[in-house]
């Protein structure tokens, strides 16, 4: 099918509107890359499309199959962020995948809230072993009435609060929290490529 000009107008649009909902999600450079891929997409199902019963009908299913630019735009920065994060397993790229899937799946939301809180204790943890040698008499283990019921910092002392640990918290506190950081870190990697697979198939 050859376009008239109305139709090469109906696809400008089309392309006009998909690269300004994609510069929502992407940098300049990848949406310049991604317009190109989608438009040549397009292109090629309008010479395969028989023109029946008229262009503007041809043209209007082409694209409904193709789906809404926003949609398309949504699905396709998901699959690109999703793809660098499981490539790369870079702390920045495995964030903006899950909140990405966050905002558009209830799966990736429930994921989004176990990463952050993943993150939160590792840092709590790392914060410890910083803080521990800054206030010595405010960092361990909390005591109340003989019986342990925390690890953490104290401001201001409660007469209530017996502190006790040495520096010996700062190794401890160092290991879990790194340990926390990285299962974190592998989790969200492996929902990440799960999610991936299960689109694929």
């Amino acid at each position: 099918m050859h376009l008239t000009e109305t139709g090469e107008s109906r696809v400008n649009g089309y392309l006009f509107v998909l690269e300004r909902s994609l510069k929502t999600f992407l940098p300049p450079d990848v949406v310049r890359d991604a317009v190109r891929e989608i438009e040549s997409h397009v292109r090629e199902r309008v010479i395969e499309a028989d023109g029946a019963p008229n262009e503007r009908d041809a043209l209007e299913r082409i694209l409904s199959e193709l789906g809404p630019p926003l949609r398309v735009a949504q699905a396709y920065s998901a699959e690109r962020t999703i793809d660098e994060a499981v490539a790369t397993g870079r702390f920045v790229s495995i964030v903006r995948a899950v909140s990405h899937l966050a905002v558009s799946t209830i799966g990736g939301f429930f994921a989004a809230l176990g990463l952050l809180i993943g993150y939160l204790t590792a840092f709590c943890f790392i914060a410890l072993a910083a803080l521990k040698p800054i206030f010595p008499n405010n960092v361990g283990i909390q005591f109340a009435h003989g019986v342990p019921v925390g690890l953490g910092a104290h401001f201001p002392m409660s007469p209530d609060i017996d502190l006790r640990g040495g520096y010996w918290i700062i190794p401890i506190a160092l290991f879990f929290g790194l340990a926390i950081f990285v299962g974190t870190q592998r989790g969200a990697r492996r929902y990440l490529s799960w999610w991936r697979g299960r689109r694929l198939s």
